[in-house]
């Protein structure tokens, strides 16, 4: 792109977008929500759920695997969508000013926001990017998504790289980081872990593993696909070198999103591997492509500028109801799950029982069922929709309580668990 064209649509935002189309993004979000009462907060959070236009029957509660999305997303979407093609006008503009809001709401600078298609894409930006010489050794843990884990295996293959595991010790943060140090040698230039698993919700002590791998001169990287949205970020406080996640879970924002944000000073180290028109700058051929000096660099092509607007949208969502409030929120409900399913003969807790090592995600395993049968009876009987977990032979259903989540919801889980450990 040339440095022309590259200024005319910076400049081309949200204001400039509006006066020559009409298109007002913001507008469509704002559904206010009532005070805040801790003494009564049940109105607040009926007040929440009302603004998401998802079904009653089944009870939903995998967010972990698919978050719905609110209504202000939605409209923002349908309303970006509608006025874009009106107009045939890419919306371009709109990505910086959805930068802006992505990098205040997960405590990053706007040079370090790269907006990806979900985790998996990130995640496969570093594996790839990173320069990586056959026998360079990269550690994670058993319990990875795929998502997380084939962007490495698949550098494996293709360049040798050697893949290290390690088993998430469940009872300690510092048993988390003993069990990565046994499997650290000269060779390590990686480091991933989730920052909360997607088996059992299991929190890793990140701002740890961060200060033990930069003090080696080790990459770390986080796959943040359950935390974005679930618990309060601060990337820079955190310290890690690169973090993706996708919009399309615990943010509720729509499909096809997320970001990777990778570290100011980290920028270089990641050579970008899909590159296009925006990815840098070249006024003519022949000449030298010189890359754009912020993490865009590994964004190219037309984008669909609606689906980023909409992710805007569920971070602005998200700030409205009140970061601290929502991690709260969903760890007081997986509390309430806790401590009824664990008075529940033949039931097994396999989410870490300590506060500190989990947060929104309740996984049980049944004694006499598996996975499917147990994930099948709750679903079929009870018309609860969790997720299986059958990930490491786990044999277990995991349970996801958000902003949508109420107090009698998990009521009925508990009901319903008590009523499968009777009946299979």
């Amino acid at each position: 792109m040339t440095v022309d064209r590259r200024t005319f649509l910076q400049g081309l935002g949200a204001g400039a977008l509006g006066a020559l189309t009409g298109l007002a993004p913001t507008a469509a979000a704002e559904r206010p929500l009532p005070a805040f009462d801790a003494a009564d907060s049940d109105a607040f959070w009926q007040a929440v759920r009302a603004q998401f236009p998802l079904r009653d029957d089944p009870l939903y509660l995998n967010t972990g695997g698919l978050g719905p999305v609110s209504q202000p997303v939605l409209d923002t979407v349908a309303a970006v969508t509608r006025q874009l093609q009106e107009h045939c006008e890419t919306g371009h503009g709109l990505l910086e000013p959805a930068r802006e809001a992505m990098a205040r709401f997960i405590g990053a600078s706007v040079a370090e926001v790269c907006f990806v298609r979900n985790a998996t894409e990130g995640n496969s930006i570093i594996a790839a990017g990173l320069a990586l010489a056959p026998g360079d050794e990269v550690i994670f843990e058993t319990h990875a998504h795929p998502g997380g884990s084939f962007p490495w295996l698949n550098q494996a293959k293709q360049r040798g790289v050697v893949v290290k595991l390690f088993e998430p010790d469940p009872a300690s943060a510092e048993g988390n980081l003993a069990r990565i140090l046994a499997l650290v040698t000269p060779r390590t230039k990686v480091i991933q872990v989730s920052h909360i698993t997607c088996t059992t919700g299991l929190v890793f002590p990140v701002a740890s593993i961060a200060e033990f791998a930069r003090a080696r001169g080790i990459w770390f990287h986080i796959d943040g696909a359950q935390a974005a949205g679930m618990i309060p970020l601060d990337l820079h406080r955190l310290g890690c070198d690169s973090y993706a996640f996708s919009g399309h879970k615990w943010l509720g924002g729509p499909h096809e999103t997320g970001v990777l944000y990778l570290r100011r000073d980290r920028l270089e180290a990641v050579a970008p591997t899909g590159i296009g028109a925006y990815s840098g700058e070249l006024p003519q051929l022949p000449g030298e492509l010189k890359y754009l000096g912020a993490a865009a660099r590994h964004e190219y092509g037309t984008r669909n500028a609606a689906l980023v607007a909409g992710l805007a949208a569920a971070v602005r969502f998200q700030e409205q109801i009140g970061r601290d409030r929502i991690a709260a929120h969903g760890r007081e409900l997986a509390d309430l799950l806790i401590d009824g399913c664990a008075r529940i003969a033949g039931i097994e807790l396999l989410t870490p029982p300590a506060p500190g090592l989990r947060a929104s995600i309740t996984t049980i395993r049944h004694a006499r069922a598996d996975a499917h049968k147990f994930f099948g009876y709750l679903m079929e009987k009870h018309r609860l929709r969790c997720r299986p977990v059958t990930e490491q032979d786990l044999g277990a259903v995991r349970i996801s309580t958000h902003v949508f989540t109420a107090a009698a919801d998990c009521e009925r889980i508990i009901a319903a668990v008590r009523a499968a450990a009777r009946d299979l």
